[in-house]
């Protein structure tokens, strides 16, 4: 079948799963995100690590890091070093565990924080989500843990008090690689949550962005929570490619993976271009991995 009319069959079958979830999920109060500024990347490494990653990763994009403490964020004990590192490209939440991980954290991918916890919780439910870790309280407020259809881990936090964060200079993508078996129940039943919209399903995508030869089927969203790339995959990846869960969007790739390599970051793969921009997969200290993306040629970033 030619891929035009594969193309034109999926989008048909996610629009009518769309349509359903539109007709049956609940109505909000208002906005559940705030803004991409404050969606984190979960990042849990050796204690030992932590102080080696960030001063990298704030090195390689700018930026900061608030002052490292030691608390509870978990609903049973445990104890870990926390610090929020704020950059131009993205949030990341940094763990380092001192005692065994609790179950199931560490398998979420990102933390989002929302409007009103309960509403959030309760929409995402109805949108298809279950919730995996019940809300709970944390030392500035509350949080919960929820996975999608297809294995998508997920945090919702929600702050006593707001936090106030700067725009960021350029949105990252939260990278989920997903079975064709849950992709479009995936994507129809966040995007219902999220109130966001298709931007781009593609089932011609190069599979030089993930490391093989061929194509791929790549599907973009945008919503109030971000940039997300979803893509789809039979599992054959060659490493790195699925342990990043996110990809950050620079002016210069060169100069950025200079950047990268001169604070203690591996180039793991690329870079290669491919859809308009250059990529390249990055190992930070500690073991980070994440994908990182320019423009190709005359391309701004953000096309």
């Amino acid at each position: 079948m030619p891929s035009r009319d594969i193309r034109t069959i999926r989008r048909g079958a996610l629009a009518a799963a769309l349509a359903i979830l539109a007709a049956t999920a609940p109505v909000a109060a208002g906005p559940l995100a705030v803004g991409p500024q404050y969606d984190t990347t979960h990042v849990y490494l050796d204690p030992a690590d932590v102080d080696r990653f960030v001063t990298s990763f704030t090195a390689t994009f700018g930026g900061a890091s608030t002052p490292q403490i030691v608390v509870t964020v978990t609903p049973t004990p445990s104890r870990t070093t926390s610090q929020l590192v704020m950059t131009p490209v993205g949030t990341l939440s940094v763990f380092g565990y001192e005692t065994p991980v609790p179950y199931p954290f560490g398998e979420e991918r990102t933390g989002y924080l929302v409007t009103d916890l309960d509403e959030a919780v309760a929409a995402a439910r109805e949108a298809g989500a279950w919730v995996l870790v019940a809300p709970f309280d944390d030392p500035i407020g509350r949080d919960a843990v929820v996975t999608w259809p297809g294995g998508i881990d997920m945090q919702f936090y929600w702050h006593t008090t707001p936090p106030d964060y700067p725009a960021l200079a350029t949105v990252p993508e939260n990278r989920v690689y997903i079975s064709p078996d849950a992709a479009d129940e995936f994507v129809a039943h966040f995007l219902a949550f999220s109130g966001g919209r298709l931007v781009e399903d593609d089932p011609d995508a190069s599979g030089a962005e993930i490391g093989r030869d061929g194509t791929y089927r790549r599907v973009r969203l945008e919503s109030r929570f971000g940039r997300m790339v979803v893509l789809v995959t039979d599992g054959h990846l060659p490493y790195p490619f699925g342990r990043e869960v996110t990809g950050y969007e620079v002016a210069a790739l060169d100069d950025t993976l200079a950047k990268a390599a001169a604070t203690g970051a591996t180039v793991l793969a690329g870079p290669v271009s491919a859809d308009g921009r250059r990529t390249a997969m990055v190992e930070f200290p500690g073991g980070y991995i994440a994908e990182v993306h320019g423009p190709d040629g005359g391309a701004k970033p953000g096309q």
